[in-house]
């Protein structure tokens, strides 16, 4: 059984939900703020990871509809080859694309306030991102 971190990386914040190839149920976990350099983002993501005992990573890839890959999905590739250095772990990419539109959606469904749902987005839309990851490789051991 491996522990995944599935990661919702931002311009403003960075959306963290954990999971494992067993139960292959992803659970909202922080949003981090993305202020500092890549490395200190880096940083950051390893001490989570470090506290949920992570063995791998899924990093949300912010394709374009047409799959193409855009300045932010470049950004994003940078910053997963970085933490993959750094870490020593493996960084698997996932198509994100309306990984944050489905956080919305089901934030419509809650009572919360604006700044609630604001605050709690990110984590969901990683949450979307390690599910997403989890039912592509369903029939993987």
């Amino acid at each position: 059984m491996k522990k995944l971190l599935g990661i919702d990386y931002g311009l403003k914040r960075i959306g963290l939900a954990v999971g494992d190839t067993e139960g292959r149920i992803a659970v909202p976990v922080t949003v981090l703020d993305q202020g500092g350099s890549p490395q200190q983002q880096v940083d950051s993501i390893i001490e989570v990871a470090g506290d949920y005992g992570v063995d791998e990573f899924v990093l949300g890839m912010p394709l374009n509809m047409d799959d193409s890959v855009g300045k932010q999905a470049k950004i994003t590739q940078s910053f997963g080859k970085l933490l993959g250095e750094v870490s020593g772990r493996v960084v698997h990419e996932c198509d994100e694309r309306l990984s944050s539109a489905a956080a919305d959606d089901y934030m419509q469904q809650t009572e919360l306030t604006h700044k609630q749902k604001k605050s709690r987005r990110d984590a969901l839309a990683a949450q979307v991102i390690l599910q997403t990851y989890f039912d592509i490789h369903a029939d993987e051991a």
